[in-house]
């Protein structure tokens, strides 16, 4: 109801308890959304108030950040030749373990089976088919023990471009770097499993390529599955955020220092003062912790990536490894930014007698 100032008080009416409780809702809604896109960021973003309010200046930062993508999905895939047992009758081994797994393999299911069920299958061959090779060699029937003996060293060949296809280049890794917004003061909510779930698959792949084939099936699909819910892609945009948080800040200090340097008359500039505090209190006492536990996340999450990657590294499709150094390149010099602001900071107050404490 519109209520102008003419309206007699008496005949004004009072908004309904629900529509109160509407707008309130609203109103929280519109506070926690805005906490979910700008709290991990925070400290950043207090940094760049102070900053501005003490040196008048405005600190602009791009609108959106930017992170190298991962190749469409079809270039990520390594492509697998088929093998004579494609084409072999399974009936024929009757009495070798092998027999289920190569029926299981050519049916229709297992020639539409995802990455990660192809590889379990291609091992649990890898681990049956030496005794049914043998077994088939004892009995005179040479042609199916070659069969066999030729497909197995097909498949210990195409081992590295499984384990790939299943794991870098799945459909579960594509979900660990997807980026997303930052959950509220990240990385200090993130966990460890998914850390675990990757020293897992190291490990896995290791025993593999060394020639023990056993897998838990059941296992390597959990451990795929945490790993889906990883923050890679997370972790580079908190990265490129601080990288372009602190850029701007550079930016905006080099545009100050050359058209109106601090202390310009002497050390006794009273503004110099109230920046070695601002710097002590926002960027030392603030951004740079934020700066250290991306830091510390960065170290923890990547190194069993790398490890992975080293691995399978005569194994990866161009379009990977493309990728792979320039989101190398790219994590490289956004952890250097924290770095990079403290020359400005030091070069901005060098005629004030320099700053004190921003050495981390």
């Amino acid at each position: 109801m519109n209520l102008s100032p003419s309206t007699p008080p008496d005949q004004r009416v009072a908004p309904h308890p629900w529509l109160l409780l509407a707008a309130l809702f609203a109103v929280v809604l519109g506070v926690l959304a805005g906490c979910s896109e700008d709290g991990a960021d925070a400290a950043m973003t207090d940094y760049h108030a102070r900053l501005g309010n003490t040196l008048d200046i405005e600190i602009a930062t791009a609108a959106k950040a930017d992170w190298p993508r991962l190749p469409p999905a079809r270039d990520m895939r390594l492509r697998i030749e088929g093998s004579e047992l494609d084409a072999l009758d399974f009936l024929a081994l009757s009495g070798c373990a092998v027999q289920v797994t190569i029926g299981k393999r050519n049916s229709s299911l297992g020639k539409n089976a995802p990455p990660s069920q192809r590889l379990l299958l291609e091992l649990e061959y890898l681990r049956l088919a030496p005794a049914c090779i043998e077994a088939q060699r004892a009995e005179g029937e040479d042609e199916l023990a070659n069969t066999l003996e030729s497909a197995w060293a097909q498949k210990r060949e195409q081992l590295p471009a499984l384990i790939f296809n299943a794991t870098l280049g799945g459909e579960e890794f594509r979900k660990f770097w997807r980026p997303g917004a930052l959950t509220p003061n990240y990385p200090a909510q993130t966990s460890s499993q998914v850390i675990t779930a990757l020293e897992a698959i190291n490990a896995m792949t290791e025993r593999w390529l060394a020639g023990d084939y056993r897998a838990n099936n059941t296992a390597f699909e959990l451990e795929l599955s945490e790993i889906a819910r990883g923050d890679g892609g997370e972790l580079i945009r908190a990265l490129v955020l601080q990288q372009q948080g602190l850029e701007a800040a550079n930016t905006a200090l080099e545009a100050r220092r050359v058209e109106q340097p601090l202390c310009a008359f002497g050390p006794g500039d009273p503004t110099a003062r109230v920046l070695k505090t601002v710097i002590e209190k926002f960027f030392v006492g603030g951004v740079q912790p934020w700066s250290a536990a991306i830091g510390r996340r960065k170290h923890d999450l990547l190194a069993p990536v790398t490890e992975l990657e080293t691995s399978l590294a005569n194994a990866t499709p161009d379009r990977y490894r493309d990728w792979r150094a320039s989101r190398d390149e790219r994590i490289a010099v956004a952890s250097d930014a924290p770095k990079r602001h403290v020359e400005t900071l030091k070069k901005f107050l060098e005629p004030c007698g320099g700053v004190s404490r921003v050495t981390r």
